[in-house]
C-alpha cells in the first residue's frame, strides 16, 4: 500500500487528546486541504466555522450530547452547508431567485462533507487525530441560534481534532463490514434477514 491509503485504512476516531497545541501553520495547512476538496460546479456550497473562543467550544462540548472531550480537543470546525451566499449574490444581482430546494441543500451538504474528510486525511497525515461529530446536526435548532447561521445554511457535521494521547493507540479499530455487504454491482439489491445478520454480526455482542 501507498502512505495515502496505508493511512485510511489505520485511522481511527480520536477521542482522547494529548495537551499539545495545532500550530498555526498546520492550522492553516488542514484548511487550505479542505478547499481542495470537489464540490458541484466548483461552486463550493459550504462555509467552515473555525471555533476559536473557548466558551463557545465548552458550550459546544454541553449541546453535543454532554461530550468532554469536545472541550480538550486543539482544534475545532463545523461545516456548513451553504446556499445562503448563492441566494444573496442573486439577489444583489437583480436575478430573482427561486428559494432553494432539497436538491440543493444535499448538494451543499455533500460539498461540506467532502471538504470535512479532506480536514480528516490532512490532519491523519500530519500526526493529528480527529473525530466527527454528529450531534451539531442533530441539535440543529440549538446550533443554528448559537452559531448565528442564517436561513439557507445548515451545520452538517462538526470535526474536533488534536494530537492522540497514548491511549489512543491502543484502541483497536472497530472492524467494518465485508465488501460484499457494501457494495452492489449495477444496481441496489435489497438483503433478506440472512444476510443482514451476517453483515451486523460482528456487531452483536
Amino acid at each position: 500500500m501507498n502512505p495515502i491509503i496505508q493511512s485510511l485504512f489505520d485511522r481511527k476516531s480520536c477521542r482522547i487528546f494529548e495537551d499539545k497545541e495545532i500550530s498555526q501553520e498546520e492550522r492553516k495547512l488542514i484548511l487550505e486541504a479542505c478547499m481542495q476538496a470537489p464540490s458541484a460546479g466548483n461552486q463550493q456550497m459550504y462555509t467552515i466555522i473555525d471555533v476559536q473562543d473557548q466558551k463557545l467550544q465548552e458550550t459546544l462540548s454541553k449541546t453535543c450530547d454532554n461530550q468532554p472531550f469536545i472541550n480538550q480537543a486543539k482544534m475545532v470546525l463545523i461545516f456548513c452547508a451553504d446556499f445562503q451566499k448563492w441566494c444573496d449574490l442573486f439577489n444583489h444581482e437583480n436575478c430573482n431567485p427561486r428559494k432553494p430546494g432539497v436538491g440543493d441543500l444535499l448538494l451543499a451538504t455533500t460539498d461540506a462533507t467532502i471538504a470535512a474528510q479532506n480536514a480528516v486525511v490532512a490532519a491523519e497525515s500530519l500526526g493529528i487525530g480527529s473525530c466527527y461529530i454528529g450531534d451539531i446536526l442533530e441539535q440543529h435548532d440549538i446550533h443554528k441560534e448559537l452559531l448565528n447561521l442564517s436561513e439557507y445554511v445548515a451545520p452538517v457535521c462538526m470535526l474536533v481534532l488534536g494530537y492522540p494521547a497514548e491511549d489512543h493507540f491502543k484502541r483497536q479499530k472497530p472492524k467494518r463490514c465485508q465488501l460484499e455487504d457494501i457494495v452492489c454491482v449495477n444496481q441496489y439489491h435489497r438483503k433478506d434477514k440472512k444476510e443482514l445478520e451476517n453483515m451486523f454480526k460482528q456487531n452483536i455482542k
